[in-house]
């Protein structure tokens, strides 16, 4: 017999013929042909007319033969929660967490646009801590993995006396039921009125931009009654109409961590680059060598990543690698850069985000072509000036035209810029 616990707030598929609790809520995995798990309609054949749902295979089949059951969320929580943290929270931070810790007690969604390298998850301690005493359940999810794997040991010190989860594909610690889960978004889809406030950063970032079923998913974990916070540097197009029809609340935190602005992204334009390399792409990466200073060098295409190690390697002794997303020793170059083995990194978009590494430099190659749009352009700016040592940088972007994305780019940069500017003449 299951424990009950395990299905407060889940959705879980049982076979039509097996019986359970009265208790137990059960629902008919398709309706109409949709299924109920992920909200789709990609259904496929089994024997004797029966069928299963393609788009949520990932997380194990649910098919005809089965039905979602579920138990309605206790909250089954004490409230002796304790916050653990030495820091303390800029002006700016502390006036973000106040709005958040107030849409919460209205029960009203709430956008955070925070450039990069702003203080995210500290601004959201003293939400998070009002919600646990107050026995709410909270989720704080995000579309990559790597940022929960990362999220998780810090809020575990922060809140050292509190129950949480983490759930994604390569977990392996079986679910227990808990005030705090961290996890995935495609995870959600396991859940059923189960958050009072859910969380979700790298909003804007794959798979989740854009994706029906896991926007599915978030209503469907929420409560009807509850708070969806969103976390990003760079909001999707979605959002913004949101907060300009006054139906999402917003606030602003253009000022990073250490109270410097965003480095700005310049823009010089080339000819075609794959034939020939600009003379100020040697001459730049000359001075990074005179100065010491470690350099990612973004391309469009994986495609190109030898093309340009081939170019350095013919007129520099310095060391360095290519890095993709299929690559599988991609974690441990990452990590060589850090422990600065190696000087320089060759990248496509993989690391645009989620990546910090104190005191780079950063070009871009081919910024007008399509695999970069305005927000990754953002994104790979905001890789430069993350420390307090070196809080400034340099975003050089080669371009053969200056296409719209590289124009927002660069308008959203300078636009936060001014904010931030303002901010601390204020």
């Amino acid at each position: 017999m299951m424990d009950k616990e395990l299905l407060f707030g889940r959705m879980i598929t049982c076979p039509k013929i097996q019986e359970t609790d009265l208790e137990y809520q059960r629902t008919a995995s398709f309706i109409k042909g949709v299924c109920q798990r992920c909200g789709q309609n990609q259904k496929a054949s089994l024997p004797r007319k029966q069928f299963y749902c393609q788009a949520c295979l990932i997380l194990g089949r649910v098919s005809s033969l089965d039905d979602l059951i579920s138990l309605p969320e206790p909250n089954n929580f004490d409230g002796q929660v304790e916050l653990i943290w030495p820091g303390t929270l800029t002006q700016q931070q502390a006036q973000v967490s106040k709005d958040l810790v107030s849409s919460m007690e209205q029960g009203r969604n709430h956008l955070v646009w925070a450039v990069t390298g702003a203080g995210k998850t500290e601004m959201l301690f003293p939400l998070l801590l009002k919600a646990f005493q107050q026995k709410k359940r909270v989720a704080l999810v995000s579309p990559r993995v790597d940022v929960i794997a990362e999220l998780a040991p810090r809020l575990a010190a922060a809140f050292a006396n509190l129950s949480q989860v983490v759930l994604h594909g390569k977990q392996t610690t079986p679910y227990g039921y808990t005030q705090l889960v961290l996890a995935t978004t495609h995870q959600l889809l396991r859940f059923k009125s189960a958050f009072d406030v859910l969380i979700i950063d790298e909003v804007d970032s794959f798979p989740f931009r854009g994706n029906p079923m896991l926007q599915y998913a978030v209503q469907t974990a929420r409560k009807k009654i509850s708070t969806i916070v969103y976390l990003t540097a760079t909001p999707t197009p979605a959002l913004k109409t949101a907060v300009k029809r006054g139906n999402l609340k917003v606030s602003y935190l253009p000022l990073r961590f250490h109270q410097q602005l965003l480095p700005k992204l310049q823009i010089k334009r080339v000819n075609n680059w794959r034939l020939k390399m600009p003379k100020l792409l040697k001459k730049q990466i000359e001075i990074f060598i005179e100065e010491q200073r470690q350099f990612l060098i973004f391309v469009p295409y994986v495609s190109d990543l030898i093309i340009v190690e081939r170019y350095l390697q013919a007129y520099t002794q310095l060391k360095g690698t290519t890095v993709h997303a299929n690559d599988p020793d991609r974690i441990e170059k990452v990590q060589q850069m850090r422990q600065e083995n190696i000087h320089f990194l060759i990248t496509t978009t993989i690391l645009e985000r989620g990546v910090t590494l104190p005191g780079i430099d950063v070009l871009i190659l081919g910024a007008d072509e399509n695999t970069f749009s305005e927000n990754a352009l953002v994104q790979i700016a905001g890789r430069v000036g993350r420390s307090y040592d070196r809080p400034t940088g340099l975003v050089l972007a080669f371009v053969r035209q200056i296409n719209l994305a590289v124009f927002r780019a660069q308008k959203q940069i300078n636009t936060m810029n001014q904010r931030g500017c303002q901010l601390k003449k204020s």
